[in-house]
């Protein structure tokens, strides 16, 4: 009797090398990706002398977000939210045009395993050569092949898990501390926990990181249906398939002469005539091998190819397919396309209409007035005043109200000015008082608005909220 298992062991997948215009654009988006990656944490942008000249920085410890002339505060973390909103929405658009383009091209996952069976196929040779030495027996070539590749491998891990952390402070000071053992633990902690995860994921796990760790393969189908133009094999095309000895006098004869060569260049090791598979991840590296083929015997190319599933009766038939951009602008896309624009236009606006002076209002609840000897009522609030430029600045606070309402700040020496270093957010507690007959200190509420301006470039901002009364 024999025993089933729910996770199928590993079978080694080793990728042939293909040339072709696929190919070739993974190539220049895994230069353009891990080229950004490395670099970005290196450029520099003046801000001013209070402010870090890194041009992208995570600043936890001052709990700020540098994105060359933006700044996102703590509580603007809504910028963030809407842009992984809007990366979501993405995949789903792209997903629902053109099918897992996404992990073919772009996913992290997927650039650092190319970029690792590049060193492979460098080192130990092309599938061939490969095969042959992973059936070898452990002498001293194989051990020596094996530690340079690992060694090369642990470089390129090593290189991602410090371009990491430079991101979230200053990269040369960090840089420094680390060569120095002087850098906190945390570095040296995150920079050994990415080093493990790259060096297993793109030169170990590989294709089983996209077949079981990712979950969007489960949930791709729900983004895709007849109309998704996806890599696929033209099957009324391409059967029966026979290799060209196989032919004999009268047989019937498809375009296919199943070489094979699709599934050696596969990096995830599937067979795309097979039809649409949950592993396959439409990296196009098929097309480019079978198009080669299809050159070689005289046919014409695209047996496998960027197609959607809907055209195959018109291809049957003999007829053209339909225009890819009836394919791609399709309900659904438009439905997709127009909320991801919707969200996009709302995060530019609110980005562009943010002030450098910006305040908060709390009053301050217990009490909810205070009744002073002379019968005036005075109300306390904790206003929040934040100073975002690089500059220190001095902020004027007033208030309008239809009521006569007096405004004082505590600390202030009856002034109502306030000092606030440059990129800093302090709070200061405002006194609102009302005369005794005045109405405000009789009614139960009464409204306001708080004002703060910039003295320097006249620049205002303001928060309502109310004022309570003896008639509570």
């Amino acid at each position: 009797m024999t025993q089933s298992t729910l996770y199928a062991p590993q079978e080694p997948v080793f990728p042939r090398k293909v040339s072709g215009r696929f190919r070739n654009l993974k190539w220049w988006i895994m230069a353009i990706t891990l080229g950004i990656y490395y670099i970005t944490p290196w450029i520099r942008w003046d801000r001013g002398a209070n402010l870090p000249d890194q041009a992208v920085l995570v600043d936890m410890a001052n709990r700020r977000f540098y994105f060359f002339w933006i700044e996102i505060w703590p509580h603007e973390f809504y910028f963030v939210a809407g842009l992984l909103i809007m990366a979501g929405l993405g995949l789903f658009l792209f997903t629902s045009a053109m099918g897992r383009v996404w992990c073919g091209y772009t996913c992290p996952q997927t650039v650092w395993t190319d970029l690792f069976i590049l060193v492979e196929r460098w080192i130990e040779g092309d599938r061939n050569a490969r095969v042959r030495l992973y059936n070898a027996r452990w002498d001293l070539k194989k051990w020596r092949l094996r530690l340079f590749k690992w060694g090369i491998w642990l470089v390129i891990a090593v290189a991602t898990g410090g371009a990491w952390v430079f991101y979230f402070t200053d990269a040369p000071t960090l840089l420094t501390n680390l060569l120095n053992f002087s850098a906190h633990p945390a570095a040296y902690i995150t920079i050994a926990i990415l080093t493990a995860t790259t060096f297993l994921f793109g030169g170990f796990a590989r294709e089983q990181i996209c077949i079981y760790a990712c979950p969007w393969p489960r949930i791709q189908a729900a983004m895709m249906d007849p109309d998704t133009i996806t890599v696929a094999y033209r099957e009324w095309r391409g059967e029966p398939r026979r290799h060209s000895a196989e032919v004999k006098d009268g047989a019937e004869q498809g375009d296919c002469i199943d070489c094979m060569a699709c599934v050696n260049v596969c990096p995830v090791g599937i067979d795309i005539r097979d039809g649409q598979q949950m592993e396959c991840i439409t990296c196009a590296l098929c097309i480019d091998a079978c198009d080669d083929v299809m050159e070689k015997i005289g046919k014409p190319r695209g047996l496998i190819d960027y197609i959607a599933l809907s055209d195959e009766p018109a291809e049957r038939a003999g007829q053209p397919p339909t225009l890819v951009w009836k394919h791609i602008l399709r309900p659904r896309t438009i439905f997709y396309t127009a909320i991801w624009g919707a969200i996009g236009v709302g995060l530019m606006y609110a980005l562009f209409i943010r002030t450098d002076v910006e305040l908060t209002v709390s009053p301050v609840r217990n009490p909810t007035y205070v009744l002073q000897s002379d019968g005036a009522v005075r109300n306390i609030y904790d206003v929040r005043l934040r100073n975002k430029t690089g500059d220190d600045r001095t902020f004027h606070l007033s208030l309008t109200s239809d009521e006569i309402l007096r405004i004082d700040l505590e600390g202030a020496d009856g002034l109502r000015t306030v000092q606030i270093p440059a990129d800093t957010t302090i709070l200061q507690r405002v006194y609102v008082t009302a005369r005794a007959n005045d109405p405000a200190a009789t009614i139960a509420m009464t409204d306001l608005r708080l004002w703060v301006e910039d003295i320097d470039t006249n620049e205002r901002a303001s928060r309502n909220t109310t004022f309570n009364g003896r008639d509570q």
